[in-house]
This record gives structure tokens, sequence and C-alpha cells, in this order.
């Protein structure tokens, strides 16, 4: 693990260098394997995660059993703050995406630290406001935007948290089945992998297995728009 990777998280944005040290000292350390559920949907539980390895992915349950994926979050990214404000079950069901590693501070730890740093809570609010945006987004995109639209939007999007840059254009190791993109977009397998596979035919991608080399950056850009 980076040992730069959990201070790079908004829980420790605002603290000195001697309170970040004690906060990561506060917290503990769960390994999963690939596949392994952190929590479901619905359970009663009030911790707070940052990953410092690997991906997980947040979803949810539609009433016809199909999931919605909300998120993949990797090294850096936090989740379970909701729970700060708003305690209460779980909205949604973590999985691990890979094998990982997160670290957990407990919920207890956690006001103890909002009561005597309250710059935490300004961090964690920003969090909040910046998750609120991103689901006004969403919202807006569904309504607004087609299927390639969204798609294009999502890789450029995975493109930023999980791309390396090579000569030929920025590989995108994302770890997602067809499914799993799909359920990331918003729409059908079927739609997604049309749009996956005009893209790639329009020479803007280059599909591999649970990955995608962004070839043209702009054109995919401009679709996104």
């Amino acid at each position: 693990m980076d040992p730069e990777v959990l201070t790079k998280a908004p829980l420790f944005a605002e603290l000195d260098e001697a309170s970040a040290a004690a906060l990561e000292q506060a917290m503990g350390s769960l390994r999963l394997t690939k596949g392994q559920i952190l929590f479901r949907e619905g359970e009663t539980e009030d911790r707070l995660y940052v990953v410092v390895a690997g991906k997980i992915k947040l979803g949810r349950s539609g009433s016809a059993g199909r999931e919605n994926l909300l998120a993949v979050l990797g090294p850096g990214q936090m989740f379970g703050e909701l729970s700060v404000f708003d305690p209460g079950p779980r909205s949604s069901t973590a999985t691990a995406v890979t094998a990982a590693e997160v670290r957990v501070l407990e919920h207890d730890e956690l006001m103890a630290w909002l009561s005597d740093h309250p710059e935490v809570a300004r961090s964690l609010l920003g969090q909040l406001a910046a998750r609120l945006r991103r689901a006004n987004d969403v919202v807006a995109d569904l309504v607004f935007s087609d299927v390639p639209g969204r798609v294009a939007k999502q890789l450029l999007e995975l493109a930023r948290r999980f791309g390396d840059r090579k000569d030929d254009g920025v590989h995108v190791h994302h770890d997602l089945t067809q499914e799993e993109l799909a359920q990331l977009v918003g729409a059908s397998r079927e739609t997604v992998n049309k749009a996956l596979a005009d893209f790639a035919a329009r020479g803007w991608i280059r599909l591999e297995p649970r990955s995608v080399t962004l070839l043209d950056v702009e054109r995919v850009e401009r679709r996104a728009r």
C-alpha cells in the first residue's frame, strides 16, 4: 500500500500531520477477497471505510431484483460516511470487485474525533456535498443523455480514476464485467455493449477483458457532452 493513499481521503483533508497520524492509528484494517461482501443493503452498520488497495463497488437492488451499481471506488476514496449524520440501515451493498484492503473507523471513535476536531466534520460535509452533486448529475444524465453519451461519460470517469496513460492511449483496467458496466451506466447490457462496439468500430476505444483503452479521448469527450 502506498503510505500516502490513506491520508489523501477526504477524512484527512484538513488535519495537520500529527493529527492525521493519530487518526490513522485509531483505524482498523480489513482485507477482502474478490467478491466478498463487506456489508449489505438494509443492515445496521455504522462504520466508516477508506479504500487503500483494490476496488469496492456500491450497489442497490431494484424492485425487479436487478442491481443498480452506484459507484466503483478505488484507493483513497471513502464510503460509509452517511451513517455518521443519519444513522440507520445501509442504503447500499459494498462488495470487493478485486482483492482489496480497507481501513475502518468505528462510529464511536469517529464521533470523538468530530467533537475534538471540527475540521474533520467540515471534510465529511464536503464529501457529502460532493456526493449530492454527483447524484444530481446522474439524475440529469438519465433524463437528458442517451445511452452512448452516458457510456462515454462513465469511460472518462473510470479513466480519470483508474487510467494509465500509454503511448497508444489511456489504459483503463476497471475490473468490471459487462453486466456491471451496464449497471454503472444505468442501461441494459445489450444497449451498452452496442454503444461500446460502435465506439470501437470508430477507432475511439479498444475493448479488452475487464478493461478498455481510450484511443481518442477527445472524441469520447465530445460524445459525453
